[in-house]
C-alpha cells in the first residue's frame, strides 16, 4: 500500500517534563519503542524529529497566542506513524502494542512527558518540488535533514469561508514553500480526532479544525524561513517550527 492511499496518520508533539531525561528517552525511543510500532504489519511508516533549541529560536511565533500556541511551543519533538487498510484493526492492533509493552514494563516515558498534541488524522495530499523526481508517496522515506511542520487552525470548517482559506493556504503559501532552496516537498493532513494539552486537556470535536503541513528539507531546517504565511481570514497559525532528524546515539542537544 503506497501512502498516498492511506486515510490515517498519528501525529504527536511530546515534551520531556524533566530536562535531565533527553538521553532517556530518546534511548527508548529509537531503541525500544519505535522498532517495535514500525514492525507492526498494520504501520507502513514512522518517523521522529526533534526540536533543537536552534530550531526553536528559529521557529515563527503564532500571531495570537492562544492555549494551543502555548500548548505546541513546549513540544521537544514530532512522532507520526502511517496507518494501512483495514484502519480500525491497524490502529487496534498498534494500541494494543502499547498496553502491552506497559505491562511488560517498558514505558518509563510514562513518568516524564507529557504530548501536548496527540492524536488521528487524515492525509490530504503529497507534493515534490520542482526538480524531485521521485513520487510523493516516496518522500517521507527520502533522506532528509529536517521537516518544517506547520499547524494551523480553520475557524469554521466546512463552511464557504473556511473553503477559500484553505484554497489559498493549498495553492499560494504551500506552493511558495515549496519553491524555497531546500525544501524537497510537502504532505498535508487534517485533524479527526485530536486533543491538545495545555493547562487542561481539550478535545477538537469538529473535523478539519486542524490543518497540519510537513515540509521535507535537503538541508537543515533551522535555516529555511518559510515564516507563517500570508495572513488568511478563517486560518490562525498555531506554530511553526524547524525540526530536526534524529542522529542514532547523538542525543546532546539539550545537555
Amino acid at each position: 500500500m503506497r501512502l498516498e492511499q492511506c486515510r490515517r496518520v498519528f501525529i504527536s508533539f511530546p515534551q520531556v517534563t524533566d530536562p535531565a531525561k533527553h538521553p532517556e528517552y530518546n534511548a527508548w525511543h529509537q531503541l525500544d519503542h519505535q522498532p517495535e510500532n514500525r514492525a507492526l504489519p498494520g504501520v507502513l511508516h514512522g518517523d521522529r524529529w526533534v526540536r533543537t533549541p536552534s530550531d526553536r529560536a528559529a521557529g515563527t511565533a503564532a500571531t495570537e497566542v492562544s492555549s494551543d500556541a502555548r500548548a505546541l511551543d513546549r513540544a521537544d519533538y514530532v512522532a507520526m506513524y502511517w496507518f494501512a487498510d483495514p484502519v480500525a484493526d491497524s490502529v487496534a492492533e498498534w494500541m494494543e502494542l502499547g498496553r502491552t509493552t506497559g505491562e511488560l514494563g517498558r514505558r518509563p516515558d510514562l513518568a516524564w512527558t507529557t504530548r501536548r498534541l496527540t492524536g488521528f488524522f487524515r492525509p490530504l495530499e503529497g507534493r515534490v518540488a520542482d526538480g524531485v523526481e521521485i513520487s510523493a508517496s516516496a518522500l517521507p522515506f527520502r533522506i532528509h535533514a529536517g521537516v518544517i511542520v506547520e499547524v494551523v487552525q480553520v475557524a469554521e470548517p466546512g463552511t464557504v469561508t473556511a473553503d477559500a482559506a484553505m484554497r489559498r493556504w493549498h495553492r499560494e503559501h504551500l506552493a511558495a514553500v515549496r519553491r524555497r532552496p531546500g525544501v524537497a516537498g510537502t504532505w498535508t493532513f487534517a485533524s479527526r480526532d485530536v486533543t491538545i494539552i495545555d493547562d487542561e486537556p481539550t478535545r477538537s470535536k469538529r473535523a478539519g479544525e486542524y490543518l497540519v503541513a510537513i515540509h521535507f528539507c535537503e538541508t537543515a531546517p533551522a535555516e529555511i524561513r518559510v515564516g507563517s504565511g500570508p495572513t488568511i481570514p478563517g486560518l490562525t497559525p498555531i506554530v511553526t517550527t524547524p525540526v530536526s532528524t534524529i542522529t542514532p546515539f547523538a542525543w546532546d542537544w539539550f545537555s
